[in-house]
C-alpha cells in the first residue's frame, strides 16, 4: 500500500520564484483513497488499453488493406482510431508507473506537454464524433449529393481543421500557467495532468484568467459539438421515420442508439469532470479522478468496438483478416 499524501505536507511542498521551471516537477498521487486498490486498477487499465489497441489497429489495418472501404465514413473512423491511440497513449505508461511502481513524480514541463495532449486530443476527438454525425446526415438525408460533399478533399479539410482547432484552443492554458510566479503546490491529487487541477495548486496568484478561458473553451467545445451532434441526430431520426420500410427505420434506430452510447460515454464524463471542479466540492476525490480517467480511456476502447464493428463492411474484413491470422499460425 502506497503511503498517501497529507494536506500539511501537500501545502509545504512548493515550488518558490528561485526555483527553475526546467528542474520542478510535481508529485501525482494517482487515486486518493484506493492506494490499497491501485494495482488491481492498474491492471484493468491496462486491460482497457490492449482492448483500445487491438481495436483501432484493426480499423486502420482493415481500412487500408480495402480499397473499397476508401470512403468518407472509413476516413473518419481511421483520423478517429489514430486520435484515440494517441490520447490513451498520452497518460497511460505514467498512470501505470504511478499505480505499479510508485513512480508519482513527473516535470514541470512534461505535465504541461501532457496537459496540452490530452486537451487537444479531446478537443479533436469531439470535433471528428461531430464529422462522423454530418458524415451520416449526408449519407441519409442527403444521399444524391453525398459524393460532392464528403469528397476526400473536403473529408482531409475537415481533418485539418478539427486538429488545428484543438491545438490552437489549447495553446493559451500552458502559456497561462507558465506566466503565474512559480508557487505551485507540489502534489497534484490527480492520476494525470489536467488543467484545472494545475490552476488549483497556485497559492500566491489569482488565476481568474486561467479560470474563464478553462470556461470559455469547454462550453465553447462541449456546447457547439455536442448542440450540431444532436440537431444531426434529430434531423436523421425524421429522415428515417418518414421511409415507409421497417427494417430500415429499425437499422437506422439501432445505429443511431449504439452512436449515441458513445457519444455520451465521451461527454457524460467529461462534463461531471468539468463541473466537479467548479461546483462539485463534496463529491468525493476518488469518484472525480476515476470518472477522470474513464473519460480519456474508455471512449478509445469503445469506438471501434460500436463505430467499426456495427459497420458490416468492417466488421466482416476483420473477422477474416483473424481468420487468416488463425490459419497461418494453425
Amino acid at each position: 500500500m502506497e503511503p498517501s499524501v497529507s494536506l500539511d505536507e501537500r501545502d509545504s511542498c512548493q515550488l518558490t520564484n528561485g526555483d527553475l521551471v526546467s528542474s520542478a516537477s510535481f508529485i501525482l498521487v494517482g487515486i486518493p483513497g484506493l492506494e490499497a486498490s491501485h494495482r488491481w486498477i492498474g491492471f484493468l487499465l491496462c486491460l482497457i488499453y490492449v482492448v483500445t489497441f487491438v481495436g483501432n489497429i484493426t480499423v486502420l489495418l482493415v481500412v487500408n488493406m480495402e480499397p473499397d472501404l476508401h470512403k468518407p465514413m472509413f476516413l473518419f473512423l481511421c483520423m478517429l482510431a489514430v486520435n484515440d491511440l494517441l490520447l490513451s497513449t498520452t497518460i497511460l505508461p505514467k498512470m501505470l508507473g504511478i499505480l505499479w511502481t510508485g513512480s508519482r513524480e513527473i516535470g514541470f514541463r512534461a505535465c504541461l506537454l501532457q496537459m496540452y495532449l490530452v486537451h487537444t486530443l479531446s478537443i479533436v476527438d469531439s470535433a471528428l464524433l461531430l464529422a462522423m454525425a454530418f458524415d451520416r446526415y449526408v449519407a441519409i438525408c442527403r444521399p444524391l449529393h453525398y459524393a460532392t460533399i464528403l469528397s476526400n478533399t473536403a473529408v482531409a479539410k475537415m481533418g485539418l481543421a478539427a486538429i488545428a482547432r484543438g491545438a490552437i484552443l489549447v495553446i493559451p492554458c500552458p502559456a497561462l500557467l507558465q506566466r503565474l510566479p512559480h508557487c505551485f503546490r507540489k502534489v497534484i491529487p490527480h492520476a494525470y495532468c489536467e488543467h484545472m487541477a494545475l490552476v488549483k495548486l497556485v497559492t500566491c496568484a489569482s488565476t481568474l484568467i486561467n479560470r474563464t478561458y478553462g470556461i470559455s473553451v469547454a462550453a465553447l467545445v462541449v456546447g457547439l459539438d455536442l448542440g450540431l451532434i444532436a440537431t444531426s441526430y434529430a434531423m436523421i431520426l425524421q429522415a428515417v421515420f418518414q421511409r415507409p420500410s421497417r427494417d430500415a427505420r429499425a437499422k437506422a434506430l439501432g445505429t443511431c442508439a449504439a452512436h449515441t452510447c458513445i457519444i455520451l460515454a465521451f461527454y457524460v464524463p467529461a462534463l461531471f469532470t468539468f463541473l466537479t471542479h467548479r461546483i462539485g466540492n463534496h463529491v468525493p476525490a476518488c469518484l472525480h479522478i476515476i470518472l477522470a480517467i474513464l473519460y480519456v480511456l474508455l471512449p478509445p476502447m469503445l469506438n471501434p468496438l460500436v463505430y467499426a464493428m456495427k459497420t458490416q463492411q468492417i466488421r466482416l474484413r476483420a473477422l477474416g483478416l483473424f481468420h487468416l491470422g488463425r490459419k497461418a499460425n494453425g
